[in-house]
């Protein structure tokens, strides 16, 4: 029987399932719904039918959901990724994995790696097993053992030819005790040892290595003594590759550059527009004007303006200063520094929009109905002069009537609070998914040591700067949308049916439960939140809800933002610190005429690969910044050994389980055999750890109380001991579980558990 094959018109049979796999593996992560029908001329009731055989096909792993509606057969790649060089295959040839991979889509599929065309020009250095690089992936030829290959399309990461780790000097000579616990400790020559000392932080080379004993090392740069805790910073920015010192050709162009003029610019100086910033804040690069509608029609409307600075005026396309941004990807922010993405004299200063002094900025005037609905909105490139930098809490404090405002704005700070009430309608209405994470912020004392652990307050000022910059993102989206201009786009995709199903299990655990069908959206996940509200699994579910969603990044196709249930978005409003925003800058610029500074022609090609390297540089600044934190507070810990802590559980796996404190949000382990005096299973349906013989279970979200008994400062790493007892599931709720062959019960001494 002969294969349906694509074609329209009302002739066309309803294809087969192996022709519909066959369109969907040979456009993978572009075919949906809609792209098949139009393929195959599938109309009328036999859509329905379409829609039914996707189901069956996605519930059984057939397929799976690369994007949005988008399907592709499991295993499938973005476009262009980015890849880890694990081996060669039997050819030779260079093997790469995806550099991050979800564990429940299977096993992360192979690529071999095929070198880029050079259009004439020699060809760059090759890649060795340990890089990453990033790459355009095709399917392999029919027959070949691996699924894909990659086109190199540059190095991002080369393997560290160096060790970097602190000083430990021992009875037996002096060792490096390394900072990735992937690499083995090192010996390190005795000639290399002049001037440095116990506690340093510092780079090596392997001289030597063999099968048997350390490899030994000679020390290629002191980096500083990790004694002082503002050298743990410098463990990140090593560790990860994150570039932090300026070429001289960057500070040259910075050092060059003057005051913008109002050339190419609309003169808005007297509009008393005001920043909103964290009181550390040391760049402002957004600020805010609102007013009612002066057009009778429009009676409830307001006239949200938004202002950022114009970093595109300074930064040109290909400029010295413009390909250390990108190499660069956004600024890294530490508790004891910022490793910027642009040099202060532009940071900080030129583009810093000063109380009182002029700055150039690219300003989105929005007009929004009486119900918080955008009713439309204009770009222009300004002169404005801020006429106040106010912190959060003093914003808050005027809007609150605490404190005095400033005479001269009052009226308009009133009218900030009365259009942020009306855009909190149109919020509402659009129900974006309302996740509450408190986060850590470590406070330093000025030796660099912790001075305290705090949750920052979030305030109604938080969201009303934060509702404004999605507003003015939404409306930067649209513009280049409807100028049909090439852009970046901040996408959100739903949380896969693997992540869904994790969700769905536990749930019903809690008595809850989750649409299986129809078109999932943020509000079905709010909805659950809410119900959980204050119970004992309120704050439990945030945690789980969050670990279910998909990672957001940048892409120039658009598939939507799921968290905040928007149709487009792109990040337009911080081009200091993002370069995704000066491109988007730059794209405005183009496709309005304002003058100087868009983007370049030709740059359509290249923003797929853009848009990958600024997601995993974003992805690398989120890491280095969350293991310094750890690091610090581990050093904060290091002499508390022996203390009690309470906490809750964050995590928990086949291995034991995760608990995060409350007194400093730090993260540590308890491993199954620290747990308690039963043999512990693995729950994955309840998110918990069951002893087999007496049914105790330690679940995600539970209270605790833990004893520390490891501390490892340099990996940031704490291990703990389990002092609390969990709930007893009833008998009818366990599962049979024996122990394995040879396992031993964990013998406990008496007073190491605390009753009741």
């Amino acid at each position: 029987m002969a294969k349906s094959r694509p074609g329209k018109g009302k002739e066309a049979s309803f294809p087969s399932r192996e022709a519909i796999l066959a369109f969907i593996a040979d456009h993978p992560g572009r075919a949906g719904k809609r792209e098949i029908a139009r393929a195959f001329g599938i109309k009328g009731n036999d859509r329905i039918r379409l829609k039914t055989l996707l189901k069956e096909l996605a519930a059984e792993g057939t397929v799976v959901r690369a994007r949005k509606r988008l399907l592709a057969p499991p295993g499938i790649l973005p476009t262009v990724s980015a890849l880890s060089v694990v081996g060669r295959d039997a050819d030779g040839d260079l093997l790469a994995e995806p550099a991050e991979w979800d564990e429940e889509q299977g096993p992360p599929p192979k690529v071999v790696l095929v070198a880029a065309r050079q259009r004439g020009r020699p060809a760059g250095p090759a890649p060795a097993v340990g890089d990453r690089v990033l790459a355009r992936i095709a399917p392999a030829a029919p027959g070949d053992s691996v699924p894909f290959t990659g086109r190199i399309v540059k190095i991002i990461e080369r393997r560290p030819e160096t060790v970097l780790g602190v000083v430990r000097v021992t009875a037996a000579g002096a060792r490096l005790e390394p900072v990735s616990r992937k690499q083995r400790e090192v010996m390190l020559e005795g000639d290399a040892l002049k001037g440095v000392r116990e506690g340093d932080l510092v780079s090596v080379t392997v001289t030597r290595s063999g099968v048997r004993g350390l490899p030994r090392a000679r020390i290629t740069e002191v980096i500083g003594s990790m004694k002082n805790e503002k050298a743990v910073s410098l463990i990140a920015i090593h560790d990860h590759g994150i570039p932090h010192v300026f070429p001289e050709p960057v500070l040259a162009e910075a050092a060059a550059a003057g005051p913008a003029t109002l050339e190419h610019r609309e003169d808005w100086r007297d509009l008393p527009l005001v920043t909103i910033d964290p009181p550390d804040a040391r760049d402002h690069d957004d600020a805010v004007h609102a007013a009612p509608d002066e057009d009778p029609k429009n009676r409830g409307s307001f006239v949200v303006t938004v202002a950022i600075a114009d970093v595109s005026w300074y930064v040109r396309p290909g400029s010295a200063l413009d390909r250390e941004a990108r190499r660069r990807g956004n600024s890294v922010y530490f508790p004891d520094r910022v490793v910027p993405m642009l040099p202060e004299r532009i940071s900080n200063d030129l583009c810093s929009l000063r109380e009182a002094e002029d700055r150039p900025a690219l300003a989105v005037r929005m007009i929004f109905d009486a119900g918080g609905r955008k009713k439309s909105h204009s770009f222009h490139r300004i002169m404005m002069r801020s006429a106040a930098s106010l912190s959060y809490r003093r914003a808050q404090d005027v809007f609150d009537g605490k404190k005095a405002g400033i005479a001269k704005l009052d009226r308009a700070l009133a009218h900030l609070w009365s259009a942020f009430h009306c855009l909190r309608q149109g919020r509402e209405e659009r129900e974006p998914l309302e996740l509450d994470i408190p986060e850590r912020k470590v406070i330093l004392k000025p030796d660099g040591s912790i001075d305290r652990v705090v949750v920052p307050e979030r305030l109604e000022a938080h969201r009303l700067i934060e509702e404004f910059m999605i507003q003015a993102n939404v409306a930067a989206a649209e513009t280049l949308e409807q100028k049909k201009s090439p852009l970046v786009y901040r996408i959100h995709d739903t949380p896969s049916l693997a992540k869904l199903e994790a969700l769905r299990q536990f749930l019903a655990s809690i008595d809850l439960t989750l649409p299986r069908s129809g078109n999932l959206r943020p509000s079905h996940f709010n909805r659950i939140l809410a119900r959980a509200g204050e119970t004992e699994h309120g704050r439990l579910l945030h945690e789980v809800v969050l670990r279910t969603q998909s990672q957001a990044e940048y892409s120039p196709a658009n598939i939507g933002h799921f968290g905040l249930n928007l149709r487009r978005y792109a990040h337009f409003t911080s081009p200091i610190r993002r370069y995704a925003d000066l491109i988007v800058h730059r794209a405005l610029v183009r496709a309005l005429k304002l003058g100087p500074g868009g983007l370049p022609d030709g740059i359509e090609t290249e923003l797929e690969v853009i848009a990958a390297e600024i997601s995993a540089a974003e992805r690398r600044a989120m890491l280095a910044e969350r293991e310094t934190i750890d690091r610090l507070v581990a050093h904060w810990l290091a002499d508390r050994i022996g203390a009690r802590f309470t906490g809750r559980i964050s995590g928990v796996t086949r291995a034991g389980i995760f608990v995060k404190l409350d007194e400093t949000g730090a993260d540590g382990f308890v491993p199954m055999s620290a747990i308690g005096a039963d043999y512990f299973r693995f729950d994955e349906a309840r998110h918990a750890v069951v002893g087999a013989r007496t049914g105790e279970m330690h679940r995600l979200g539970d209270p605790v109380e833990v004893k520390l008994v490891e501390v490892a400062p340099v990996a940031g790493a704490l291990r703990f001991e389990l002092l609390s007892e969990g709930r007893i599931l009833p008998r009818a709720e366990r599962q049979r579980t024996r122990r394995p062959a040879g396992a031993r019960r964990v013998k406990r001494s008496p007073g190491k558990r605390q009753k009741g």
